[in-house]
């Protein structure tokens, strides 16, 4: 009986996909367990301050706080910009996810972005274990991404790969088990956000904060203009400093973009160029395939294939895909083995 316990103790092993925007977890056997923002509200008494809020709560507090409350994103282009809070946020998705156990100190998986420092992942490392792991793996994040896709990673044939999440834009062409070329682009979703703060302001002298950009992104975002679809948005005249609506169309939201879109085409095609002739042949009819959460963006894909001459495909489940070949990674450690790190 005591051993079953603790068979059961040591067996709650996760994966996580620590992101910039949203963490998600995946516990051994269980799938994906929690999707969650990455932010933090923090109350500050004095000297003292205290956890809050974390997670779906903490995010409804940004930009709304009052002066001794803030609403902090401890991740920056997929990496700790604050130590102390991303352990808090860490400990907290532990505690939810193991809310029957206590104790539980598990194994962790986390994913990586592949530009990311030996000193930004042992800091990811070191969170991690000062939030309760017993040990802690580090994946790089596209070929997370890749096996969550179904990839054939493992084979002689290439795969090519782009993630495109919060903070950083992942683009990687692997073959036989290992990555051929890759870059990290700091480049992506949060970038998208602000392009479209500047594009409100310049335009149309209006000021508006990041939860409505990304709800603009969401709404009428896109890569290619296609409809007359109109989006109405408030934010403040930046003139008067008075409340103000207006009427944005998705061409807008389109010239908006463009310079961010341009980037990852430049990298990408930078990816292509790098890439050793037999494995450019099998991306003629592979072609590449896109995960994150700015694979959602309308028609990305539409101008990915028409730039590079490469069909291009969106995963299923893009904003779980990291997460999802995480918890694979994790599951088949023996399979996996030569993929993950320790620091």
């Amino acid at each position: 009986m005591w051993f079953k316990k603790m068979k059961s103790f040591w067996s709650q092993d996760m994966a996580i996909d620590l992101g910039t925007a949203n963490t998600l977890v995946v516990l051994k056997g269980k799938g994906v367990v929690l999707n969650e923002p990455s932010v933090v509200a923090i109350i500050t008494e004095g000297a003292k301050k205290t956890v809050l809020a974390v997670g779906d709560e903490a995010k409804t507090m940004l930009g709304r706080t009052p002066g001794n409350i803030q609403a902090i994103r401890p991740l920056k282009d997929g990496v700790i910009a604050d130590f102390i809070v991303t352990e808090e946020m860490i400990k907290h998705f532990i505690k939810k996810v193991h809310s029957k156990n206590t104790f539980a100190n598990p194994r962790i998986l986390i994913c990586v972005p592949t530009g990311s420092t030996p000193v930004e992942r042992k800091a990811i490392q070191d969170s991690a274990l000062a939030a309760g792991a017993r040990r802690v793996q580090l994946i790089e994040e596209p070929i997370a991404a890749a096996i969550g896709a179904g990839l054939p990673i493992s084979e002689a044939t290439g795969s090519m790969i782009v993630d495109i999440g919060g903070g950083t834009t992942e683009i990687a062409i692997m073959s036989l088990g290992g990555v051929v070329y890759s870059k990290s682009l700091r480049v992506a979703g949060d970038a998208m956000d602000t392009a479209i703060i500047n594009y409100m302001r310049k335009k149309f002298n209006l000021l508006i904060g990041e939860s409505t950009a990304e709800k603009i992104k969401k709404e009428i975002g896109t890569a290619l203009p296609t409809s007359n679809n109109v989006f109405l948005m408030k934010g403040r005249d930046i003139r008067t400093g008075t409340p103000k609506e207006i009427s944005l169309s998705e061409e807008d939201a389109c010239e908006a973009l463009t310079p961010i879109l341009n980037q990852m085409l430049g990298a990408i095609k930078e990816a292509l160029e790098n890439t050793p002739p037999e494995l450019s042949a099998d991306l003629v009819d592979m072609g590449l395939v896109l995960t994150g959460g700015g694979a959602l963006l309308k028609n990305i894909d539409k101008l990915i294939s028409k730039d590079t001459g490469l069909p291009v495909t969106i995963a299923d489940s893009p904003l779980e895909c990291v997460a999802i070949g995480t918890g694979k990674a994790l599951e088949n450690e023996e399979l996996f083995s030569t993929m993950l790190s320790e620091y």
